[in-house]
């Protein structure tokens, strides 16, 4: 019988000894083998159309270009490639725009040592990996109305220490338009007051602070 060709892994962080952990990892298994690493999100892309590996751990936030933004590229150029999310971000916003951006995996590093081959295995066959903490987040979430764009805009700018006068100044709207989306948010994100808001949706990756 012929023995079945190792998966090829790319593995992305700018943390060298994430990567040599990860490495560790994976190099204890007969059919996987890491063939590049790479610091940034435009190095990603760039050792993709290079080395062509069957799956690519990608972290999320990195020098220039983000986790997110290097995924779409390379499933621009490569709309089969094969991508897992390793994070520290657990809130199921960050999870989603990972998800829609292209991602078929989304692992906390918290659970590398546990999950890290089952989802290397299951994305490269075809199949989908997420963290089950965050997979519960999704499904709690997915059903409550999500806040708008503008309402996020309106607790960004909270969240920098804007009085709702500046908000309204700023986004170029009234100050009872801005009490209406702090209400607004209040409701979606089942907030108390403005610092539980921000709390909540920056937990959440709703918002970065």
């Amino acid at each position: 019988m012929p023995t079945p060709a190792a998966i090829r892994i790319l593995v992305v962080d700018d943390h060298p000894f994430l990567r040599e952990g990860v490495r560790a990892v994976v190099e204890t298994q007969p059919d996987m083998r890491v063939v590049g690493e790479a610091e940034s999100g435009d190095a990603a892309i760039r050792l993709h159309a290079e080395l062509m590996p069957d799956v690519v751990l990608m972290d999320l936030q990195m020098p220039g270009l983000s986790g997110d933004q290097a995924i779409t590229a390379i499933r621009k150029r490569s709309p089969g490639a094969r991508i897992v999310v390793l994070t520290t971000y657990d809130g199921d916003a960050h999870a989603l725009r990972a998800l829609r951006a292209g991602a078929a995996g989304y692992l906390l590093k918290s659970s590398l040592r546990k999950d890290l081959l089952q989802a290397i295995r299951s994305v490269h066959a075809g199949g989908k990996h997420l963290d089950a903490h965050i997979a519960t987040d999704i499904a709690l979430h997915v059903v409550s109305e999500a806040p708008s764009e503008r309402e996020i805009a309106v607790l960004s700018l909270a969240a920098q220490g804007n009085s709702n006068k500046q908000i309204a100044f700023r986004l170029g709207i009234s100050e009872d338009t801005v009490k209406a989306h702090m209400k607004a948010l209040f409701s979606k994100l089942g907030a108390a007051d403005r610092t539980h808001a921000v709390t909540i949706a920056a937990k959440r990756g709703l918002i970065d602070l």
